[in-house]
């Protein structure tokens, strides 16, 4: 139901029926042929560059190849009017009974409406959010939990089969620190004094209850054995415990993952996962002993002016090589990465998607380049970076967490606003752009707040159901009904609404192949914008209203209309993970 997509192949046929030839005198490549919404609306409903892309490789002048299109596509009965426009665009006006019988289409898919077979069933792992269970979530995690959730919600509504994923860092040295700073709390809660937390622990409260968990279980059993047995008890209770409170985080911004990955199972078996990818790789020549060129700048934990076991990442896309083995034998952190995305390559994926904060520039080079290394190309990789969040009230910087004492959690941010504000509002800026959140703005209930605008269109929809139930008592408005009236379609405020919704497939398509989920919270404000608009048309002109007490027919033609805005505003919040609410409260 893409039209775009649908007036893409009409165009091409029409060009077709001209018999264009290139220079060697081939048929012209019209793979370049784009039609989307002219830049001005009062120009057409769709504008055409098939003129301006063919009209060299053709050999012919653009303005008078275009004439030419636009006389081919006359004929067409969906459309109105082709004219040419500037140095070659034609554009493209639309009949009533076009938008008419699209509308009726749209009513009849009904919030399925935008769904995409682009797509085509292809295996796709999304990795975000991913933070170290080593405490509460903070807001920087919150900006990727929803990039990442909404992108995933994305890419299976266009046709993909989509795998959400989180892997938890459960090996390294943050979780030695932890397991200490879990047994310090430990013997806080069998009663001795502490006194402050030692520099390098970490200080947060959130470890008092992992902290009296263990000393309801063990008692003082854990005081008795050998400390490196007793650290392990308590590393392993303390990350569960972790994990625990990070679902719950989470579930309360409506983000629930499919797989959740052990990265301590890459270093299990003397960490056979690890050196079966590094032996993959070795076969196929990517490994060898060298020694790397100290970096210029600060020198990197794993750097070492001696011999080492490199992944010769320069070849394929890195700027440098990659230490896998260190000079002891150990093992680096990327030997990790190595061996975890071998695996998700053995799971069958197509695409892979890691969602990082902005602190993981320095990765997405490596990463790229290990994907075309493991898969030999195959299997395509993205990086989508978070840039960072900075939180305000009432324009005034927000610093202190109340739990975590030096950052503001996840958790926090949710009950104070709200679930739907929030995830809204993270998808209001591109993930690559640095993002302002205003505790007031986001709750405030005013056209200028986003989330609150497009919530509001919602409930309007909703609300003019309503109406209609009191002025037409014991109607129905089945759908089919509303779809039978709407020849009644005509004003040209009802047409550029049908005109918005009809850009919806195509938003879709191209939010998911781009990777870009904020367009969707950019489209939605746009519909609500419109919405609004038409509405407020009838506040001045009683004729334009949605509901016209003395004409029955109409009235069910506008009530479709505002039926179809609900359904891709349900669908569209839907993907963002929020509420389309039918009353604001």
């Amino acid at each position: 139901m893409n039209i775009f997509a649908d007036f893409t192949s009409r165009i091409s046929k029409a060009v077709e029926s001209l018999d264009l030839k290139d220079k060697e005198g081939g048929a012209v490549d019209l793979s370049r042929i784009a039609v989307e919404p002219p830049r001005d609306a009062s120009h057409g409903d769709l504008a055409t560059n098939a003129a301006m892309v063919l009209a060299k490789p053709a050999g012919q002048n653009p303005r008078v190849l275009a004439e030419r299109i636009a006389d081919a596509l006359k004929g067409d009965p969906d459309i109105a009017s082709a004219d040419v426009a500037g140095p070659g665009f034609v554009n493209l006006r639309l009949t009533d009974a076009f938008w008419q019988a699209h509308l009726s289409a749209l009513l009849a898919a009904g919030t399925g409406y935008g769904r995409s077979e682009i797509g085509g069933g292809r295996k796709v792992n999304v990795e975000y959010v991913s933070a170290n269970p080593t405490g509460p979530m903070h807001v920087g995690h919150c900006r990727g939990a929803v990039v990442g959730d909404t992108l995933a919600n994305l890419l299976a509504f266009a046709g993909y089969k989509v795998t959400k994923e989180y892997v938890i860092n459960d090996a390294g040295a943050q979780i030695d620190v932890l397991g200490r700073s879990a047994f310090l709390r430990y013997r806080e809660a069998l009663g001795e004094e502490i006194g402050e937390i030692p520099s390098g622990l970490y200080p947060g409260d959130y470890l008092v209850p992992v902290g009296q968990a263990l000393a309801s279980e063990f008692g003082r059993s854990l005081l008795e054995m050998d400390e490196v047995e007793a650290l392990a008890i308590v590393k392993d209770r303390t990350v569960d415990a972790m994990m625990a409170m990070i679902k719950e985080d989470l579930a309360l911004l409506n983000v629930h993952h499919d797989v959740f990955f052990s990265e301590r199972t890459l270093h299990a078996d003397n960490a056979r996962a690890i050196r079966s990818a590094i032996a993959d790789l070795t076969l196929k020549g990517h490994i060898y002993k060298g020694k790397l060129p100290p970096p210029k700048g600060e020198k990197p934990d794993d750097w070492e002016d001696r011999e080492q076991t490199l992944f010769r990442s320069t070849a394929v896309g890195d700027d440098m090589d990659r230490p896998l083995v260190k000079s002891d034998g150990s093992y680096t952190y990327f030997a990790a990465d190595v061996a975890y995305l071998k695996d998700k390559v053995s799971r069958g994926f197509d695409e892979l998607i890691y969602v990082l904060g902005a602190d993981h520039g320095g990765y997405v080079k490596r990463l790229e380049a290990l994907a075309k290394a493991v898969t030999d190309g195959r299997v395509r990789l993205t990086v989508l970076l978070c840039q960072l969040v900075k939180l305000f009230r009432n324009g005034e910087p927000v610093r202190m967490s109340k739990r975590a004492g030096d950052f503001i959690t996840l958790r926090e941010v949710v009950e104070e606003v709200g679930r739907d504000p929030v995830r809204f509002m993270m998808l209001y800026r591109k993930s690559d752009a640095p993002l302002d959140f205003d505790f007031a703005k986001v709750t405030e209930q005013s056209k200028d707040n986003p989330v609150f605008y497009v919530q509001y269109a919602s409930a309007r929809c909703h609300s003019v159901f309503r109406q209609a139930a009191e002025q037409f008592p014991g109607e129905k408005f089945e759908r089919a009904d509303l779809r039978a009236a709407l020849s009644g379609l005509t004003d040209e405020g009802e047409v550029g609404l049908i005109r918005k919704l009809a850009e919806y497939p195509r938003l879709v398509e191209q939010a998911a192949l781009a990777h870009e989920p904020h367009r969707l919270a950019f489209y939605l404000h746009d519909l609500a914008s419109a919405f609004h608009a038409h509405w407020n048309r009838g506040t001045d002109n009683p004729d334009l209203r949605f509901v016209k007490v003395n004409d029955r027919q109409l009235t069910y033609a506008r009530l479709g209309l505002v039926q179809a805005v609900s359904d891709v505003l349900t669908s569209g919040l839907t993907l963002i993970g929020a509420e389309a609410p039918t009353e604001m409260r």
